[in-house]
């Protein structure tokens, strides 16, 4: 088989288990896709006719809006757009939303939530290619099916776009040049529209790239790329909730009066909140213990050289465990573990490529007890509680369902199992 073949066989079983689960409607979905249907059907920001079903919105000026930074609503829009074209949305999903038809919603998911899967697993590989080359199969096998990344998948949760922008911007500030630096100012914008909390990690960017460049220029060039999103956002919060500066966190719903304490229900967080975060049920090293080892082979990328590499995917790591941790709730309600970790992702598998190098069997062991309990996570988390696929949803048996996202995730591991090899023997 050709390398481009494998490429393509192992992209197309990766896809097919991550697409395949089958999540009921929740708040998210009900927040994110009104604002993208009010948008549409009625040229208006506001949710209100909606707003009886979701909890997740803000409630200002006697209105109701998405409580949800907007990125993902707005990259649905032409997929709603596309389905309204070809009278694929009903009389239902105009009246009560189109989230009540599954195959829809379902739709609408795997062109938001899915799109950044796959450009997350596309980047990492990327890095693993300027990395260690010889890793780049096994790493992305590795985030795409045994990290949260997974069960995300086919989800509106932003989080995953937004770590993808994120991580672009850094991989096009470590490339280097003025259109690199000019585009990866756009992606670094374009995270904060999908994730207000990914500010964060587009400033840790901006300031590798000027120690590492010690340029204005270059400085300059990040900037301008960023600015037109920033201003995007900002005549949102302007239109929405009356000032640039007032974004929707401000205004949650009763429901989560947390979210009104602190710094947006941000606040200095506790060792029992951190232990929980890393180490609890559905916590990060928990679901994917290979995680512990990309930690590990970041403090090799330091050794080996790439120090201002390692030192900003490390902080945005740092910051985004202390985010998550310092959150009312570390994993935000119904979630398959502290999913506001998860823009933070991308960097920390960065690591992943010298601990595959330097460790290949005992990282690939972790990666396959990590593959185990990130499909149970999938099964079971929140709205999915009881192993639903599409496949179930279209008439096969649930277990059959499941075997076919099994034998999926059995042909990625195939399929990279030449690689690992590979890595044994060098």
């Amino acid at each position: 088989m050709s390398t481009r073949a494998r490429r393509v066989l192992l992209a197309t079983t990766i896809l097919f288990a991550a697409f395949s689960f089958a999540y009921g409607e929740g708040w998210p979905d009900v927040s994110r896709l009104a604002l993208t249907q009010s948008v549409a059907y009625d040229g208006s920001l506001r949710i209100d006719r909606f707003a009886r079903q979701t909890e997740d919105r803000a409630d200002f000026g006697g209105h109701s809006y998405s409580d949800k930074a907007p990125g993902v609503s707005f990259l649905a829009l032409p997929s709603l757009e596309a389905a309204r074209a070809l009278g694929a949305v009903g009389p239902i999903g105009r009246k009560l939303g189109v989230w009540l038809d599954r195959w829809l919603l379902w739709t609408l998911r795997v062109l938001t939530g899915g799109l950044a899967f796959a450009a997350a697993v596309v980047l990492v590989a990327v890095a693993a290619r300027r990395v260690a080359p010889e890793t780049a199969p096994v790493v992305a096998v590795t985030v795409a099916l045994a990290t949260m990344a997974l069960p995300m998948a086919a989800t509106v949760f932003s989080h995953v776009a937004a770590g993808s922008c994120a991580f672009g911007a850094f991989l096009l500030c470590w490339r280097g040049g003025p259109r690199a630096w000019l585009a990866a100012g756009a992606a670094a914008g374009a995270a904060f529209v999908f994730e207000y909390q990914a500010a964060t990690a587009a400033a840790i960017v901006f300031v590798y790239l000027v120690t590492r460049t010690r340029s204005a220029r270059a400085a300059a060039l990040y900037a301008a790329g960023a600015a037109p999103l920033v201003a995007a956002l900002a005549v949102y919060n302007a239109e929405a909730f009356g000032s640039p500066l007032h974004f929707s966190y401000r205004y949650e719903s009763a429901t989560f009066q947390q979210q009104h304490t602190g710094f947006f229900g941000l606040s200095v967080p506790s060792l029992h909140s951190l232990a929980h975060t890393l180490l609890g049920k559905r916590g990060l090293f928990v679901v994917s213990p290979v995680l512990v080892l990309a930690v590990v082979g970041l403090v090799l990328l330091w050794r080996r050289g790439l120090r201002a590499e390692a030192a900003a995917a490390g902080a945005i790591v740092v910051a985004f465990v202390v985010l998550a941790a310092g959150y009312f709730d570390p994993y935000g309600g119904l979630s398959p573990g502290p999913r506001y970790f998860a823009p933070a992702l991308p960097f920390l598998a960065l690591g992943l490529p010298e601990a595959y190098r330097r460790w290949p069997l005992p990282t690939a062991g972790l990666a396959g007890v990590s593959v185990l309990a990130t499909l149970y996570q999938a099964g079971t988390w929140g709205p999915n509680y009881d192993w639903s696929t599409i496949w179930w949803w279209a008439g096969a048996p649930r277990l059959v369902g499941f075997a076919l996202v099994l034998a999926a995730v059995a042909a990625a591991v195939a399929l990279v199992a030449p690689d690992l090899r590979a890595l044994r023997r060098g």
